[in-house]
């Protein structure tokens, strides 16, 4: 029996994918990757602030997002 995970998943979108992100407020908390990522080939969660600025930058992978209304 194969072991679960969610690099079969083929709903999720591929991870770090891309360097810009928009982010609407019903998407917070933010995290990089996201939900809708897969997770098994990228970095750690991370959940980053985004709130106050509007814009955060990922540590691990560069990803910037950007909130919008």
């Amino acid at each position: 029996m194969a072991h679960p995970t969610d690099a079969n998943n083929d709903s999720l979108d591929l991870a770090n994918a891309q360097d810009c992100y928009e982010v609407r407020r019903d998407q917070l908390p933010l995290s990089c990757p996201t939900p809708e990522q897969k997770l098994w080939n990228s970095h750690p969660r991370v959940y980053l602030p985004l709130e106050e600025t509007g814009e955060a930058l990922c540590p691990y992978c560069s990803a910037r997002y950007t909130l919008v209304d």
